[in-house]
């Protein structure tokens, strides 16, 4: 009888129309988590019946799938910069164990931390996934997790030393110079920091003697304390040489020697001072030490070494380049994150906690570097917010619940149109 076919397609409606609350009340749930995808209830008609001469009569509705609903999220800046988005599509590859279950997982939220290990981890612990680097900065193509904490930058021995300045032209010849009183046997000096193979510091004065008509010599003086067999508070020379300069003040050659063997590393520690472009070497003459009338004065000066140092900050670019800094001003990469792609997205396994894993129908995550291959690009710094949104979601539980209403009155009416057929009888 129809009036039962009437009964069971109400019935439909209401498991259709609460189905679809329940999604809506999901999605409303999540307004707020880092990452979330909006689901929508997808409805179809059920099977139709045929009625001989009537054509099709329909039995109600029925929910075909829920479906996630991957559009990219807004983002949102933090400041923190192990918090990551991405702009576009892919996830972030994170392996761990989850209800048991060992292996890689994808997750769009980047409240990334670093965990007690001093590996770049999820809030409940899975480790993300990346191309680590080895000590010297090298990045590796085995994928595996990636460590900040507990690493730090070796000591560089200085090897080159670069000094731009101008030497009076016509300044007085001193007397000859002497390494017990530097001050008054040289027209002009300046102080640098070198260091040596373990990092330590060691403070060079070195002075500029005119010697001549275009002739000058410097030396370079530490403190003996400094270097092996040594003395404490006696100037010694590391490293000595000559400038010779034409009548329009330009170098024109220079000459040099070292002789640094500092106390307890590796010694000899070979020292090259660059005092610019000679024109004997076919340079400008101009490029770094220069003899002009104005007074002596050092322009520019640096050196190629540093001390060890300790993790101080890290930075991560859009292609998911990890650059960490150290307190002695160096840096250099600890790996690089990987994202994963995969054909259906809105056809992944949600498991809860913001992660997801592959099935046969979302097809195989592709994995590589952000912003290749269809993937997106990393922000730093940010997190993508929830796709969820409030004003829409009011709209379909309104419409939800207009629909279960509906239903119920198709389930009512049907009901009193049987207990007037049974009234008949009596």
């Amino acid at each position: 009888m129809s009036l039962f076919s009437s009964l069971y397609a109400g019935a439909s409606g209401l498991n259709a129309n609460s189905l679809e609350l329940a999604v809506v009340g999901d999605n409303i749930a999540n307004a707020n988590t880092i990452g979330f995808k909006a689901s929508r209830a997808a409805f179809a008609d059920a099977l139709a019946e045929n009625m001989i001469g009537a054509g099709q009569r329909g039995t109600g509705t029925q929910v075909q799938a829920i479906q996630r609903l991957f559009r990219q999220g807004a983002t949102l800046g933090t400041g923190n910069s192990t918090d990551l988005a991405i702009e576009g599509a892919g996830f972030f590859v994170v392996k761990g164990e989850r209800g048991g279950i060992g292996g890689n997982f994808f997750t769009r939220a980047g409240q990334f931390t670093v965990d007690n290990d001093g590996y770049l981890a999820t809030l409940d612990g899975l480790r993300l996934q990346g191309y680590p680097a080895d000590p010297t900065g090298a990045i590796s193509r085995t994928i595996g997790d990636l460590q900040l904490a507990g690493i730090s930058s070796p000591p560089n021995a200085t090897t080159e030393i670069v000094m731009k300045a101008n030497l009076q032209a016509d300044a007085t010849i001193p007397a000859p110079f002497d390494p017990t009183d530097p001050a008054n046997t040289s027209n002009f000096n300046s102080a640098i920091t070198i260091y040596d193979s373990l990092g330590t510091a060691h403070h060079v004065d070195v002075y500029f003697s005119k010697t001549g008509a275009g002739t000058w010599e410097w030396h370079a003086l530490v403190d003996g304390g400094t270097l092996a067999g040594g003395t404490a508070g006696t100037p010694t020379e590391i490293a000595s040489g000559t400038l010779t300069f034409d009548g329009a003040g330009k170098l024109v050659s220079q000459t040099q020697t070292s002789s640094f063997t500092p106390a307890g590393a590796l010694s000899p520690q070979a020292l090259s001072f660059d005092f610019g472009d000679p024109l004997s070497t076919g340079g400008t003459g101009l490029a770094g030490i220069t003899q002009f009338s104005s007074p002596s004065a050092m322009k520019f000066q640096n050196q190629d070494g540093y001390s060890a140092g300790s993790f101080a900050s890290v930075s991560i670019d859009e292609n998911g380049l990890i650059t960490g800094t150290f307190t002695n001003g160096h840096s250099r990469s600890l790996g690089q994150l990987v994202l994963a792609n995969f054909q259906a997205p809105d056809q992944l396994e949600r498991l809860g906690g913001n992660l997801f894993a592959a099935t046969r129908a979302s097809g195989p995550a592709t994995i590589g570097l952000a912003s290749t291959g269809g993937r997106g690009a990393i922000a730093s710094g940010a997190l993508e917010q929830s796709t969820v949104d409030i004003a829409n979601e009011f709209i379909r539980m309104i419409a939800a619940q207009r629909g279960f209403q509906a239903n119920s009155k198709t389930l009512t009416t049907a009901d009193q149109l049987l207990a007037d057929l049974i009234q008949i009888k009596r």
